[in-house]
């Protein structure tokens, strides 16, 4: 539509067509306006109701604008909004990651990108004015500017490597005057790897969500405590009661019944619910590092020492609720530690000078028989009077058989949502074995039994077989059927009634090695008890590593 010509010195030398209009002029002798366009190279312009595009070249003395109207308004719009899009438009023509062909309406080369220019092994400017065919192997790009379809994610076999390609054709007025063709990505490997990826991501987040899902409604309070029955009823409105009054509670239970579920529910229903709840597995304390992890240290308290220090169990629960697991398994020496923190209300760091106040709320649980344990010297009497001011008693499952049905399916569905997995479902009669069975290891080995038997489920119902089969067992092992039953002597020879329970037990552990092939963590589930009391009872035994 117009030419503007100007010298070194920014004297206009030559207009042509619109660009003589003085306003055109104008602009050209504004030296502002003139570096603007320098740097910018395309402006954009609306000139007595039309659209222009200013498109600016440096020359060897002087410089060059050409004018002329916008073919859309999109183009316009694109110009006039971003002050470099002649930089996009240079990136997209020669980005070494996304060759381009332009073809006219005739199917003749206008334009190819550098990157192919170079994989064809043609010199600069070569292939232009060429039928497509003669210049791109395997190309469509005639047969698109014929039909006026595009093409998106097709392979083209180019110098015999496989890319994946996009063929689209261009209108004006509803007239199609040529096409462009894209390689998309290398080959359609990457595509399949950039795939799997996404895959990978999808997987990733979908299961943080489930997690998240979880947490969420993981929140420890009663309504975790699954079960109608008459006993956990009574459990619960014990927990409501007890829970805001600042007092030690002493969680008794056998092992699996869900003891850290009541202890997070008594702090989670307290007034110190704001801060996270310590816990401490008492039987896993050992005691060279008891003073280091209850108290903590100062820097420098003694080789190896972290050079910022270390803030103890004690020190981390001030303000909130401390859970003493298996604190019936704790050694003496330790319960002395225990028993003047809770005297005191305050603690010393190793290396430390002065007392750093300890004010939590103690929580304790045991599988153990505590007053049985202070009357044989085992556990300390005035350390017992200081934890159990109020003693919540947990059910085992085998008296609360009227649960497994709610509790069986809140564990079935929480795996379901945990792994992605379509909801088994129980059986009537899967239902009425599992009220049949003991139960020794109590809830957990309900859960895990039930877990297991989804994972292998393809059904959809897990019935009383698969259960069966599980908590029955297969044919005994030869080493199993080798192993003599376990009998009682009725005869006293002098031995105390402790020391014969004490020998049945050792022989029931031991057998129960052997069946499960050392397998420690079933020997707990199968007996029902802490591994860490199994851990201490095969090292009383001997012979086991």
């Amino acid at each position: 539509m117009g030419i503007v010509c100007t010298g070194a010195d920014g004297r206009v030398l030559h207009a042509v067509g619109i660009g003589k209009e003085p306003a055109i002029l104008a602009l050209v002798r504004d030296p502002q306006w003139v570096r603007s366009v320098k740097e910018s190279r395309l402006a954009s312009l609306k000139f007595n109701g039309r659209k222009l595009v200013l498109l600016w070249c440096d020359l060897a003395e002087g410089g060059l604008l050409a004018v002329r109207e916008a073919s859309g308004d999109t183009v316009f719009e694109f110009i006039a909004a971003v002050d470099f899009a002649y930089d996009i438009f240079d990136h997209l023509l020669s980005n070494p990651f996304d060759g381009m062909t332009v073809v006219d309406a005739k199917g003749i080369v206008r334009f190819i990108s550098p990157i192919h220019e170079k994989f064809f092994n043609h010199q600069h400017g070569e292939a232009s004015g060429k039928p497509v065919q003669k210049v791109i192997e395997n190309t469509r790009l005639h047969k698109i500017v014929q039909t006026g379809k595009s093409e998106v994610g097709f392979t083209q076999r180019m110098g015999g490597t496989n890319r994946v390609v996009s063929r689209t054709p261009i209108f004006r007025n509803d007239e199609i005057v040529g096409a462009i063709g894209r390689v998309m990505f290398k080959g359609p490997e990457q595509l399949e790897e950039l795939n799997q990826r996404i895959n990978s991501l999808q997987n990733e987040v979908e299961f943080y969500k489930r997690e998240a899902d979880a947490m969420r409604r993981q929140d420890f309070g009663i309504s975790n405590i699954i079960g109608t029955s008459t006993r956990i009823e009574e459990l619960k409105k014990d927990i409501i009661r007890v829970a805001p009054l600042d007092v030690p509670v002493l969680i008794i239970g056998e092992s699996g019944s869900g003891k850290e579920l009541v202890a997070q529910a008594l702090h989670r229903l307290s007034s110190r619910r704001t801060r996270s709840m310590i816990m401490i597995n008492a039987a896993a304390l050992p005691s060279t590092l008891v003073e280091s992890e209850l108290f903590g240290y100062s820097a420098g308290a003694f080789t190896g020492a972290h050079q910022k220090g270390h803030a103890g169990k004690f020190e981390q629960a001030n303000g909130s609720s401390l859970f003493l697991d298996e604190i019936g398994d704790m050694p003496l020496e330790v319960q002395a530690k225990l028993l003047r923190v809770l005297q005191d209300g305050s603690v010393e760091k190793l290396g430390g000078s002065k007392p750093i106040k300890a004010d939590f709320r103690l929580i304790s649980a045991t599988n153990r028989d505590i007053d049985a344990m202070v009357g044989r010297n085992e556990f300390r009497l005035d350390l017992y009077y200081r934890i159990s001011p109020v003693v919540l008693r947990v059910p085992p499952l085998r008296d609360r058989r009227e649960d497994i049905p709610l509790l069986a399916e809140e564990f079935l569905q929480n795996f379901a949502e945990r792994h992605g997995r379509p909801r088994c479902h129980l059986s009537s009669e899967a239902v009425e074995y599992m009220q049949s069975q003991g139960w020794p290891g109590n809830v957990r080995q309900l859960k895990h039994e039930l877990e297991r038997a989804a994972i292998f489920n393809s059904g959809g119902t897990i019935d009383r077989a698969t259960l069966q089969r599980s908590l029955e067992g297969m044919e005994p092992s030869p080493q199993a059927a080798a192993i003599p039953a376990l009998t009682v002597d009725a005869r006293s020879d002098g031995f105390a009634l402790k020391d014969r329970l004490q020998k049945v037990e050792d022989d029931l552990i031991q057998a129960t090695m052997t069946r499960c092939r050392g397998n420690k963590k079933k020997v707990a589930e199968e007996l029902g008890i802490s591994r860490s009391y199994l851990y201490k009872k095969l090292a009383e035994i001997g012979g086991y590593d």
